[in-house]
């Protein structure tokens, strides 16, 4: 069963894509699949072009070994604190996709990623902004995702889907160099190996997941629009 199309008022325009348009998503690639994540001292400059570089740290507050969120939180007020301090990483992840969808971005992941991603996912090429924020910023992934859903761009189905691919592994990229890099001297197999078969395992989950409500629950997406 193919997802039902989205309303043609919904629907994104089909405009000419221009070489602007390419590098915009060329560039969108670079800043949130962490490419230049950790570079050697030598091309540290490179990190300019890095969404976790560029989300920086909050600093430590003088006397005390925490920041502004502390230590020891919880209930109401640790989580309110801790929801406070993602604010940053989303705001820059919206802010950057809106200027690059701008220049086309989104239209051009349109027609490059549409031949990748519909035929395992089932879901548009635009999307895969969304899914490419996700490998640095789960909450980056999550907000454009909901911002698509919003603008009626993509189903709910296509919104089950996408949440299954990003939630398997979300922030995997920058997870994996900041907590396993102490581990690389002890690989066995070359450091991207075990990333190959996490991104892999993202589409296998994304699939398995689509094809679950293509048969089981194909009744409750009967009308999805």
């Amino acid at each position: 069963m193919t997802d039902p199309q989205a309303s043609p008022a919904s629907a994104p325009k089909h405009e000419k894509v221009g070489i602007g348009a390419y590098i915009a998503l060329l560039l969108a690639i670079v800043i949130f699949s962490g490419v230049f994540y950790k570079m050697p001292e030598a091309y540290k400059w490179l990190g300019a072009f890095d969404f976790t570089t560029l989300i920086g740290k909050y600093g430590t507050i003088a006397g005390a070994n925490g920041n502004f969120v502390g230590t020891g939180g919880d209930s109401a007020r640790g989580g309110f604190l801790f929801a406070l301090s993602l604010f940053p990483g989303v705001m820059l992840a919206m802010g950057l996709i809106e200027v690059l969808s701008h220049y086309g971005a989104l239209r051009a992941a349109q027609v490059l990623m549409t031949p990748l991603l519909k035929p395992l996912l089932g879901v548009p090429g635009y999307t895969g902004l969304a899914l490419i924020t996700d490998l640095q910023s789960t909450d980056g992934g999550a907000a454009l995702t909901r911002a698509l859903y919003d603008e009626k761009r993509i189903t709910r189905k296509n919104l089950v889907t996408i949440c299954a691919w990003q939630y398997a592994g979300a922030g995997c990229i920058s997870n994996y160099y900041t907590t396993v890099s102490a581990l690389f001297s002890l690989f066995l197999c070359p450091v991207w190996g075990p990333m190959v078969i996490i991104l892999v395992l993202k589409f296998v989950g994304g699939a398995l997941i689509r094809t679950v409500l293509s048969t089981i629950y194909r009744k409750d997406f009967e009308n999805d629009r």
